[in-house]
């Protein structure tokens, strides 16, 4: 009989997304290219947003078989002046049309671009594909941990039609059909020997007749034991066992002095946004803890962090004393994985600047997984200079300088790219 099976499964207004995420992953590549692009020109608040991405035809085109004009044709054409009935006209040249000039070439011999639209969770995961928080390690087992791991348990007598093991399910028929049946081929065997005696001794055909009534019916009662019986099914088991969970923990330090002029503070603030992007989006167990600091540091929250203003002279040292006084207090860090992330113009008291690379090398990196340092100006201070000094000594000390919108991207990549990824 045949057996007709219509999917009714919902997959949304779009019925082809197995169709788009095999495109995404064949052209993961232009597509990251083309999304650095639209970076670059748009801010970062509208980060979270869709996209619509362009990509070079030649890039999406796919091999064809084309043919050429050959045999025996016949065609009407339109009136001419150049030839009449009789006249053979050569074949074009090439034996394919041309190409269509693009739209945006400047002498007309590309394609039109290809053109779709990324929607925003399509775009967050392009632009966070390839960045994670260095060093991370799984710390312990909470006793609520939402991190699972799947691994094999055997087989189960019931399950997902999917997971069915089938050479383990006709093994155990097999064994089955052996079990139920042994007695009854031992029997059978037995009254087929007597029945070759009888024939061969001539026996009466009254016993004869018996003995082959009783052989098809110990013949009859094999053939009722079933193949595959549902209580021979084995299906694959699989178990979730709790994982360590990686808690991490990133301090974000921004320098609000008064020589942070309004467009240092917004590159700064574009740069911490992004930050907190990435985490809250790959990093479930990610607490962040914002510190702004002048003359004198303290931990603020989420909105004053990033829209609150204020002015005044630098000292750089209180952000980072107060921050290894949240760690001893709050995150041990046996416990935690912790980072640290601060952007400032390097404007720095110059005696403190000394003081700030002693707490780094003294305090804070032997705790630390990781510390990121962007300097939102170009001129090198005397505060550079001394991070410079602890780079050299610290593996896990990283520092780059932003002078532009244009330069948050590229520096972010750069700074929490993934170790193995250029």
């Amino acid at each position: 009989m045949l057996q007709q099976i219509v999917d009714r499964r919902m997959s949304g207004k779009n019925k082809s997304i197995g169709n788009r995420e095999r495109f995404l992953r064949r052209y993961r590549e232009q597509i990251r290219g083309a999304v650095r692009k639209a970076v670059s020109g748009r801010s970062i608040q509208d980060i979270e947003q869709g996209e619509d991405i362009s990509l070079p035809r030649r890039d999406v085109s796919e091999p064809v078989f084309g043919h050429g004009q050959g045999g025996v044709r016949e065609s009407v054409h339109p009136g001419n002046r150049e030839h009449v009935r009789g006249d053979r006209i050569a074949r074009p040249s090439g034996g394919r049309g041309g190409a269509g000039q693009g739209e945006g070439s400047p002498d007309g011999s590309g394609e039109d671009d290809f053109v779709f639209h990324l929607s925003r969770e399509e775009f967050m995961q392009v632009f966070f594909d390839d960045l994670a928080l260095p060093h991370l390690v799984r710390t312990q087992l909470l006793p609520d941990a939402v991190e699972w791991r799947s691994q094999r348990a055997g087989f189960v007598s019931a399950g997902n039609p999917a997971s069915l093991h089938v050479v383990r399910s006709v093994r155990t028929a097999l064994g089955r059909r052996i079990a139920m049946g042994g007695d009854l081929r031992h029997r059978l065997d037995e009254l087929q020997a007597q029945l070759l005696w009888a024939e061969r001794d001539g026996v009466s055909a009254r016993v004869v007749d018996g003995l082959r009534e009783r052989i098809e019916a110990l013949q009859r009662r094999l053939r009722q034991i079933p193949f595959l019986d549902p209580l021979d099914l084995r299906f694959r088991n699989r178990v979730h066992i709790p994982l360590p969970t990686a808690k991490a923990v990133m301090f974000c330090l921004m320098d609000v002095s008064g020589s942070m002029d309004e467009a240092r503070k917004d590159i700064a603030k574009r740069f911490f946004i992004l930050l907190y992007l990435f985490l809250m989006r790959h990093y479930e167990k990610t607490e962040v803890v914002f510190i702004r600091h002048h003359t004198q540091a303290a931990e603020v929250g989420e909105s004053e962090f990033f829209q609150a203003t204020e002015s005044g002279g630098t000292v750089v040292s209180s952000a980072l004393s107060l921050m290894h006084e949240i760690i001893v207090a709050r995150y041990p860090s046996g416990e935690w994985n912790i980072y640290g992330a601060q952007a400032s113009d390097g404007e720095n008291w110059f005696k403190d600047s000394a003081l700030c690379s002693e707490l780094l090398l003294g305090k804070l990196l032997p705790l630390l997984r990781y510390f990121a340092y962007v300097q939102v100006a170009d001129d090198e201070q005397n505060l550079w200079e001394e991070y410079a000094r602890v780079r050299e000594q610290s593996p896990n000390f990283a520092m780059r300088k932003v002078t532009g919108a244009a330069d948050i991207y590229p520096v972010f990549r750069d700074l929490f790219k993934k170790a193995g990824v250029t």
